[in-house]
């Protein structure tokens, strides 16, 4: 009998990522692949890790990648940072409320183009 491969099956186990960085929003995307295949950490992944990076080739958030995936977020989570620790992936943590821009600096500034 063959059927879905259970999620502690993919993680080897583990229930909790790596990194505690890695947010609902994060965007990931897939590092540049070495031209020496030789030395490529690729060629030892997991299916579900290697589907991550060739998904990854755009940016894609956490959320996103686990809908692809059809995994829940704390698989894609763990396997997300199995690939960050080998340098296989980059990721671009959200926006932080102090990063946003402020909607009445925003106001003030079309405002004075309208006036222009």
């Amino acid at each position: 009998m063959t059927g879905p491969v259970r999620p502690y099956v993919i993680t080897g186990g583990r229930a909790a990522p790596s990194r505690d960085s890695l947010a609902l929003e994060t965007l990931v995307v897939a590092a540049g692949r070495p031209a020496d295949r030789s030395a490529d950490p690729a060629a030892d992944l997991t299916p579900e890790a290697a589907e991550i990076l060739d998904l990854c080739v755009q940016l894609l958030s956490v959320a996103e990648v686990a809908a692809h995936l059809r995994q829940p977020v704390t698989v894609v989570k763990v396997l997300l940072g199995d690939l960050l620790d080998a340098g296989l992936v980059r990721v671009r943590p959200p926006i932080t409320a102090a990063d946003r821009h402020d909607p009445s600096l925003l106001k003030e500034v079309l405002d004075g183009l309208r006036q222009l």
